[in-house]
């Protein structure tokens, strides 16, 4: 249809009860070309309201993948989406150039759309290649790597204070079947479950890559292991120092500043939790060569990591997005296969995986209740809208990614050959 009033997922029919509003006759092409690419949508509804007045909805209706709704008050945001994909989107959020009441639900439906909309998640190839510019500039060396770090976790340990659960824990908590329970409770489950799948004899040593705020050191020197610990950032290891001390484990935990690529002890077991992803493609192998030779013979490795699903990781690891771009410089997910591939090739078995992606989709949804509630705490610190608009847009994007199944989360256990 020329004129793009239709308000259904295809151009050749549109639910009962929908208003058909015609785009206004001064519309920009942009736009125009923006919401034929929504006419694809194949799952849930997006309800859009223009900067003219008029409302236009998109999607078979109400299913699995939920409603999302946004207001854009300036007509340019359609050609920045189809120029810079994602990038741009987010970027007129944090400048306030669109509004939602569900950033979540709205990201939820466009991520299980992203097949059908993926022109608008890439953008041109002459921005993605600014922005691979950017990713490349910013990939992890040994120099690079402490300087992006720095970047996202010295943000000040107050600040994740204020909407991390009293674990001071980042990364997926672990809830089995319950999501009734509280956030500390199964963020201690998911440490228990990474010390089981280890297997230890009592007073094991344990290696933790990128340790964050202490949070497994302390559960696993509770359980009567040893753990060396190694993080890139000042003040993460200032905070795990200081907590493993009141704890009264300071003699069992030895937390250094220190690139894993330095490290050269022998180990029981290696422990990584979310830190994989920071890695990035051209060190893959060099970091599960250094599983491999930190561990005793048949001693165990425990992953968890963040993984992109199959079909997306070959068009993805050609682009650089959101993510990278404002909030892990240098990072990148591998898909689950590539995962096994790289550790195989090192000298390590896949001997488990378990996936809870849907159990990081709530994690991620109680970190932003959290940082929403503390708002004004976050203001006070220093941190300005802009900042504040982007840190929702990336806890809502990485739930959203998780609730379709566009990335999950998994523990990996790898036995050393």
């Amino acid at each position: 249809m020329t004129s793009l009033d239709n308000t259904a997922c295809s151009p050749l029919s549109a639910p009962s009860g929908t208003a058909r509003t015609a785009l206004p006759l001064d519309a920009p092409a942009s736009t125009r070309m923006l919401f034929a690419l929504l006419l694809r949508l194949a799952r849930g509804e997006v309800t859009i309201h223009t900067p003219a007045g008029t409302t236009h909805r998109f999607g078979p209706g109400h299913d699995a993948a939920g409603r999302g709704e946004f207001t854009f008050t300036d007509w340019r945001l359609a050609r920045d989406v189809l120029t810079g994909g994602d990038v741009a989107f987010a970027e007129a959020y944090m400048d306030g150039r669109w509004e939602t009441p569900d950033l979540t639900a709205l990201l939820a439906v466009l991520a299980h759309n992203h097949a059908a909309l993926e022109q608008a998640f890439y953008g041109r190839w002459w921005q993605q290649a600014l922005f691979r510019l950017k990713h490349w500039l910013n990939a992890n060396s040994k120099r690079q790597a402490r300087k992006n770090v720095v970047a996202h976790y010295d943000l000040g340990n107050d600040f994740y204070r204020l909407w991390l659960d009293s674990t001071m824990t980042y990364s997926s908590a672990f809830f089995g079947n319950d999501l009734d329970h509280t956030l500390p409770a199964a963020q201690a489950a998911k440490y228990e479950r990474i010390l089981a799948e280890l297997a230890l004899r009592p007073s094991a040593h344990i290696l933790e890559i990128g340790c964050g705020w202490g949070g497994f050191a302390e559960a696993a020197a509770r359980a009567g292991h040893r753990v060396t610990a190694l993080s890139l950032s000042d003040a993460q290891t200032a905070y795990a120092r200081d907590r493993l001390a009141e704890a009264g484990f300071a003699d069992r935990v030895e937390f250094r500043l220190q690139d894993y690529r330095d490290e050269r002890g022998t180990y029981d077991a290696v422990v990584s939790i979310e830190m994989f992803e920071a890695v990035g493609e051209k060190w893959w192998p060099a970091y599960f060569r250094k599983l491999r030779e930190a561990l005793r013979p048949r001693g165990r490795a425990c992953i968890q990591t963040i993984t992109i699903a199959e079909g997306r990781f070959e068009r993805y690891r050609t682009q650089s997005d959101f993510i990278q771009q404002y909030i892990f410089p240098g990072g990148m997910l591998a898909s689950p296969s590539r995962l096994a591939a790289e550790s195989e090739r090192a000298g390590l078995d896949v001997a488990g995986a378990l996936q809870f992606g849907r159990d990081y989709a709530e994690t991620l949804k109680r970190w932003l209740a959290a940082f929403d509630a503390r708002i004004g705490a976050v203001r006070a610190q220093g941190f300005d809208e802009r900042f504040i608009r982007c840190w929702r847009f990336y806890l809502a994007y990485c739930a959203a990614g998780f609730s379709s199944g566009s990335t999950d989360v998994g523990q990996y256990t790898l036995v050393a050959r």
